[in-house]
């Protein structure tokens, strides 16, 4: 046997008999020739991490818009830090950590710059609606490698399709991606809404400290713990109800403390109309944008949809130098 060969070996040996063994995947929409060293959701898991659209994560907003401090999550970041957290759950579960990885580092592929007020705001003027969770798909079976896509695993695409909370993962390893997404958000969030001095420990409630945690850290080791203790075995992943109602408690505490304070969320009016503006000046001039896009659309793809692609793409500070482009004027140069 080669190594991929012995590596898929030690996965029915060792995983869950609810895990998602490599060997036994729904494969690519094109059938490839199989690596001799890596498994297929090895191959996902590198393919994503070398790809242009996951490098642009890291200038991508996560909540605080285009921020200048050093330590403020970007949406790279965010994507690292859901990933350890599953890792975890997932080896401690015997779940395939190599599936797990991919759908993590994959799962905001497609999110627009300035977080979810872009999102928003696509969503708002585009005919056919915009959502991250389904661009993050479109991105890598329609738009990396010049129109070729990455052609991953279905395993793979289902856990980023589905990993919103309304989402149905069909494997145990994107049910986990779709839980850390929420337990990271919700936690490095909160540290982000502290460091900026809008939210204090002491906002929340002394009922979510007593079951979580009296901070981050300790609540953490809380939902991570009970996730573990509550899932091991089963062809499940979930919390314990009274865990879990408590992280809804917390999660709804953010929305009405952070995610919609007026004073986080001042500049995204303006985001989402200099984003709605490109969008109008790209559907009646789509020669200005990327020779790729444009492609696209000589290919018979639907110029909004192209159009949300391309604005989908940029990063925070991109987006705001094409806007300046397009609307500000320059002064005259020549003395």
């Amino acid at each position: 046997m080669n190594i991929r060969e012995q590596a898929e070996e030690r996965e029915f040996q060792y995983l869950s008999r609810y895990a998602s063994h490599s060997r036994e995947s729904k494969g690519r929409e094109r059938v490839e020739e199989e690596c001799d060293i890596r498994t297929v959701y090895q191959r996902d898991r590198d393919r994503i991490i070398h790809s242009k659209a996951f490098r642009r994560l890291k200038d991508k907003t996560q909540v605080f818009l285009a921020a200048q401090g050093d330590h403020y999550r970007t949406r790279l970041t965010h994507t690292l830090e859901v990933s350890q957290t599953a890792r975890t759950i997932a080896k401690a579960l015997e779940l395939n950590e190599d599936l797990v990885e991919a759908i993590a580092l994959g799962h905001d592929l497609g999110h627009t710059p300035f977080g979810h007020a872009g999102e928003a705001a696509l969503n708002e003027i585009c005919p056919e609606g915009f959502a991250h969770f389904k661009q993050s798909v479109r991105v890598v079976e329609r738009l990396e490698k010049n129109g070729e896509g990455l052609n991953l695993t279905w395993e793979v695409r289902d856990g980023m399709l589905n990993h919103r909370t309304s989402g149905t993962p069909h494997t145990l390893e994107g049910q986990v991606v779709r839980l850390c997404d929420k337990i990271s958000y919700i936690h490095h969030d909160m540290d982000d809404a502290q460091r900026a001095g809008i939210f204090q420990e002491d906002d929340i409630p002394i009922t979510i400290r007593v079951t979580l945690g009296d901070s981050c850290k300790e609540r953490l080791n809380t939902l991570i713990h009970d996730t573990i203790r509550n899932s091991y075995g089963k062809d499940k992943v979930e919390m314990t109800p009274e865990i879990a109602e408590a992280m809804r408690e917390l999660r709804t505490l953010m929305f009405r403390s952070v995610y919609n304070n007026p004073v986080a969320k001042k500049e995204e009016r303006k985001a989402r109309t200099m984003l709605q503006e490109m969008y109008l000046y790209y559907s009646r001039h789509p020669e200005q944008m990327s020779r790729e896009y444009q492609k696209l659309i000589t290919e018979g793809e639907n110029r909004e949809r192209v159009v949300c692609d391309y604005i989908s793409g940029m990063t925070d500070q991109y987006a705001m130098a094409k806007f300046k482009e397009i609307f500000i004027p320059s002064a005259w140069a020549v003395y």
